[in-house]
């Protein structure tokens, strides 16, 4: 996977829908998440409403559509212009422009297993990847389905 995809989906997936977990709740680990990504932490809230954001843009169907602004910088480098950003939630948006312009961004999903829910890079060769996993969710969902047609016969 691409760095910028890496970078995206990871702070997308800070929030585990399937454990009830939200590394923003602990200011500690969010420190620490941004400073192994070598990134400032923005505030919990504001990092907080960028990935709601991001996650609702993307097919989340628990979260309302939203718009948020991110401070970014273009920056002249060796190998040209290059949009940077100091904090997270500027360089995850960065890195979501770069998919764009790539034609990338439509490769950026969410699992539509209710109980999941995580965000992943679709590497398929036609885009057409639906679940994270299809050995975990698409498994359980094809096993539903049957479940469902076999009581119904």
């Amino acid at each position: 996977m691409h760095s910028d995809a890496s970078l995206v989906v990871e702070f997308l997936n800070t929030v585990n829908v399937e454990e009830g977990t939200d590394l923003l709740e602990d200011p500690g680990q969010w420190h620490g998440w941004a400073a192994a990504h070598a990134l400032a932490a923005n505030p919990a809230a504001e990092a907080r409403a960028a990935r709601d954001a991001l996650r609702a843009a993307i097919g989340d169907p628990r979260l309302p559509h939203g718009s948020v602004d991110v401070d970014t910088r273009i920056s002249l480098t060796a190998e040209g212009p290059a949009l940077v950003a100091d904090d997270v939630v500027g360089a995850v948006f960065a890195a979501c422009a770069r998919l764009v312009v790539r034609g990338d961004w439509v490769r950026l999903k969410i699992c539509p297993a209710d109980t999941c829910l995580w965000a992943f890079y679709d590497e398929s060769r036609n885009r057409s990847r639906t679940w994270c996993s299809m050995r975990v969710c698409g498994n359980r969902e094809k096993a539903r389905g049957w479940r469902a047609r076999a009581a119904a016969g």
